[in-house]
């Protein structure tokens, strides 16, 4: 490999998050940096920080752009990441350079580099863009050195899949192949619709199905624009607001507010996302989507407070009533409305799947997507770390309503605040799953997920690693580490959806496999845990 080792920085859309994430960012390139000279080669930044701005991070497509141009398009390419970052601003550059490209994140929860890391490698993968990707807490250890070292003279890093197995030949229960059958064959005749509120939330390129392949499934979007859901926002009575409220208290659930709407969750915010819960629900209901994605940041951020209360309300089948404009009907009554949180279309695929197959088996469907934030050891096993502000339901949660709790959303995100909700998810077993594109395919990865319960004081110490206004889930993945999870999957999201008990595993896991693949999607079994 050439000795001279180009380095960039991808970083947010938002001014204020590239400037307080900036110093983590620096750290990180620095130990990186260290790391490689000792291996004898010479670190060669593709950019420089910029004074005016204050940070060093490529912050748009049109930055990105012209950071490529100076950069050799053969030369060895380093993406070091230690916050979260749009792949749209890099993708273009990444897509057309032919020199080698490795992807490197620092192993802290403290901003979601990791997260970012994650959903550059989804992207490009879908892309058909080759790329290697390593990970380190000391960029020192002897996994992050010895495939450092193996970049650096082959020009490429293998990372152990011996925990996968593709799950084509797999025989499913007899009692999972026929529910499943029953459940492909309705979809497949009646057709469903995908809500999607403006696609391609955060430059997640990965998140997108190309409608060819989404079809195969029997799914089809409904392009909805978020300033139809401002505009139904603002037609809501503030009375019909005040009900969802209410209801919201009677239930037990507590809203930390204050009285600065600079840095405080307010009543009135609160209000206006209790009127989005209600617009959401009735545009969903005008164009009979069977799921929908809020955009959740870019465009409603400047506009009105953040969509996470009307999100995991949303996935939640017990959840305030809302009924249609002329108070005729009550809208999806008794059922939960899948919400893909970030219009994540490969979340919001699966959620209506696994809704169906849930709802089917007399499971309760609430599902849900997750940030793969980061993880940590415990007491000799390690523990994922999963968060997400938006979509998460309160029926996963540890005490339900009386559980959660809504904190405001952090400034340098939203600066119209906006509540999340907040809480511990129970411990039980799940079923983990993650629909991406690679090859022109849709493809799946699928395991089982134990819900560890963790001591109060190791729960705050992640949430105080990481973001301590939003839900979070110790995960345990049986039979995969650390090291595998990371080189495999393909993703900064996975999709959780419990199962009653430890013994309906494969049922559950059968059903999903079957239907999966029966609607064109190529499965991956992930991971121990299952009996098939």
């Amino acid at each position: 490999m050439a000795q001279d080792i180009y380095l960039i920085a991808n970083g947010d859309l938002r001014l204020s998050a590239n400037q307080v994430c900036w110093p983590a960012q620096q750290e990180a390139e620095r130990q990186l940096t260290a790391a490689i000279e000792k291996l004898g080669h010479k670190v060669v930044r593709g950019h420089e920080l910029d004074a005016a701005k204050q940070h060093g991070f490529i912050d748009s497509q049109k930055r990105g752009l012209e950071v490529f141009e100076s950069i050799p398009p053969k030369a060895p390419l380093i993406v070091c990441e230690a916050v979260w970052q749009y792949s749209q601003h890099v993708l273009p550059g990444l897509m057309t350079h032919q020199g080698p490209i490795l992807t490197a994140a620092n192993w802290s929860g403290q901003w979601p580099g990791l997260v970012g890391m994650l959903n550059l490698n989804g992207s490009l993968a879908k892309a058909g863009v080759a790329y290697s990707t390593i990970w380190s807490e000391s960029f020192d250890d002897e996994y992050f050195l010895d495939k450092l070292g193996d970049w650096l003279s082959e020009g490429s890093i293998k990372h152990s899949e011996i925990h996968v197995k593709a799950a084509n030949d797999v025989m499913v229960p007899h009692k999972s192949s026929l529910l499943a059958k029953d459940v492909v064959k309705t979809l497949v005749d009646k057709k469903a619709i995908l809500g999607v509120f403006d696609e391609g939330c955060m430059g997640m390129y990965n998140a997108i199905i190309p409608d060819e392949l989404l079809a195969k499934a029997s799914v089809f979007k409904e392009r909805l624009s978020q300033s139809a859901l401002y505009a139904e926002m603002r037609a809501t009575a503030d009375a019909e607001a005040q009900a969802v409220r209410d209801w919201l208290d009677a239930k037990g659930m507590r809203f930390h507010t204050g009285s600065d709407e600079a840095t405080e969750l307010t009543d009135a915010q609160i209000l206006q996302q209790c009127k989005m819960y209600i617009a959401a629900l009735r545009i969903a209901d005008d164009f009979g989507c069977a799921a929908i994605g809020i955009q959740y940041q870019q465009g409603l951020k400047d506009l009105c407070p953040a969509s996470d209360l009307a999100e995991g309300l949303l996935n939640n089948v017990d959840r305030p009533p809302v009924t249609s404009r002329d108070g005729s009907r009550v809208l999806y009554e008794g059922q939960a409305l899948p919400h893909f949180n970030e219009v994540d279309e490969c979340a919001g695929l699966d959620a209506l799947i696994t809704n169906r197959l849930w709802t089917a088996m007399g499971f309760s469907p609430e599902t849900t997507l997750h940030d793969v934030r980061w993880g940590d050891d415990y007491q000799g096993r390690f523990v994922w770390v999963f968060e997400i502000s938006g979509a998460v339901p309160p029926e996963h949660l540890a005490g339900g309503y009386a559980g959660a709790v809504s904190e405001r959303q952090p400034p340098m995100y939203f600066p119209l605040g906006g509540g999340t909700i907040k809480g511990v998810s129970k411990p039980g077993w799940a079923i983990w799953s993650r629909i991406y594109v690679l090859d022109g395919k849709m493809q799946a990865d699928l395991g089982v997920l134990e819900v560890a319960e963790l001591p109060q004081q190791e729960t705050e110490r992640r949430w105080q690693a990481t973001t301590p206004q939003w839900p979070i889930l110790h995960a345990v993945l049986p039979g995969i580490d650390r090291n595998k999870m990371m080189g495999r999957h393909k993703s900064n999201h996975i999709q959780v959806a419990y199962v009653p008990d430890q013994s309906q595993i494969s049922y559950a896991l059968g059903a999903k496999i079957h239907a999966f693949r029966n609607l064109g999607i190529d499965v991956f079994l992930c991971g121990a845990g299952h009996e098939l």
